[in-house]
């Protein structure tokens, strides 16, 4: 084996060590201990801008919530015109007895309008306690039941939850459903373990206490920021607060991208983990545990080793497939197993092209990302 061999194979053995922290990592969460049953009063803050997939579906699972205290839930829109009013309208009018009111958020008080429209929704929430999560995202009937009992510890200042990723039906959606899969959930319960704390938020739900909240100067501190879930919670981390991750696992929906869609949601998420945790970004080279396996067959001829240490990097890269995919109950990757390879090449492109630059495309807009925050174009 040549000299140059020997870094991706340092690379490789490395990259199995980290598929294998994430195994353990999924086992921690899964066996954490969970509180008693205990429910708190909650506002649902869900910031709208158009229409999801499958966004009635989502809207509909927030007001079957088997849950014995009070809850709000309040949608915020920034222009009265909006696609996805109608559908409000229809969720009142099925759900007369359910509290839900819509706000139109009339100022831009920054560059992330979702954020701007939290800041002015939470002037109309009524208790202690807010939740937020996005438009698209569906959750099952004990969902606040799971969220809520976590608060019962005034010391827990941020519960967010892991979600699985509803591919549609063209192959980038699917390969983005399985980048969420293996890399994201993955990922962030390593992270979990690894830092000793969640020091992360997840969009797919940032239910927080208003004492929390207040205390890092509201929703207000972070309508510059794109990654706001990441800036919320580690606000409230150094706020004194912990962060906690529940068994509770909601679903988001993918669009059906086409590539050029697909590569400037990637390049915009590869950026902005640039921009927000550059350590963690430049860490992210020993997740590439495939890439660097091929670059290893290559300079070493395909030496027997070599090949081995590929076979070993697909069968994990399957195993995790399988034990993430089981814990968050994803029914779609099982169709798609013939494309982690794909996806799992695609990403160290990804990487190196997210390396340079700062300019992404978000909603539509063009904006520069400088230490995590947007810059309009």
């Amino acid at each position: 084996m040549s000299f140059l061999a020997y870094i991706p194979a340092a690379l490789t053995c490395v990259s199995v060590a980290f598929y294998i922290a994430n195994l353990v990592a999924l086992r921690s969460w899964r066996r954490q201990r969970v509180p008693a049953a205990a429910e708190f009063p909650v506002s649902v803050l869900k910031p709208l801008k158009g229409c999801d997939p499958e966004m009635y579906e989502a809207f509909r699972s927030h007001c079957l919530q088997e849950y014995g205290a009070p809850y709000e839930i309040i949608f915020g829109i920034n222009d009265a015109q909006d696609e996805a009013i109608p559908f409000v309208r229809r969720l009142q009018a099925e759900f007369p007895q359910r509290a839900i009111s819509l706000v139109t958020c009339s100022e831009v008080l920054g560059a992330n309008r979702k954020v701007s429209n939290l800041a002015q929704m939470a002037t109309h929430a009524q208790y202690a306690h807010v939740l937020v999560n996005d438009s698209d995202i569906t959750v099952p009937a004990d969902y606040l039941s799971r969220v809520m009992r976590w608060f019962a510890d005034e010391t827990i200042g941020m519960v967010t939850c892991l979600y699985r990723a509803r591919p549609a039906k063209g192959i980038w959606s699917r390969i983005e459903s399985l980048g969420v899969l293996l890399d994201f959930m993955p990922g962030a319960l390593t992270a979990r373990i690894v830092e000793g704390r969640v020091r992360f938020g997840l969009g797919s739900t940032m239910a927080v206490s208003r004492a929390a909240l207040e205390k890092i100067g509201g929703f207000e501190t972070l309508v510059h920021y794109l990654a706001d879930d990441y800036e919320l919670a580690n606000a409230i981390v150094k706020g004194g607060y912990q962060v906690v991750v529940p068994e509770s696992v909601v679903e988001t929906h993918v669009h059906d991208y086409n590539f050029r869609e697909f590569w400037h949601h990637q390049l915009r998420w590869g950026r902005t983990v640039r921009s927000s945790r550059f350590g963690g970004y430049f860490g992210l080279v020993v997740t590439f545990g495939l890439f660097w396996a091929v670059v290893l067959a290559i300079l070493s001829a395909g030496s027997t080793i070599a090949l081995a240490a590929l076979g070993v990097v697909l069968a994990l890269r399957w195993i995790l497939m399988v034990a993430y995919a089981s814990a968050l109950g994803d029914q779609y990757a099982g169709k798609n197993w013939w494309l982690v390879p794909l996806r799992d090449l695609i990403s160290p492109i990804v990487w190196l092209c997210s390396i340079g630059g700062s300019r992404i495309i978000w909603r539509g807009e063009e904006f520069r990302l400088r230490g995590g925050k947007l810059q309009k174009i």
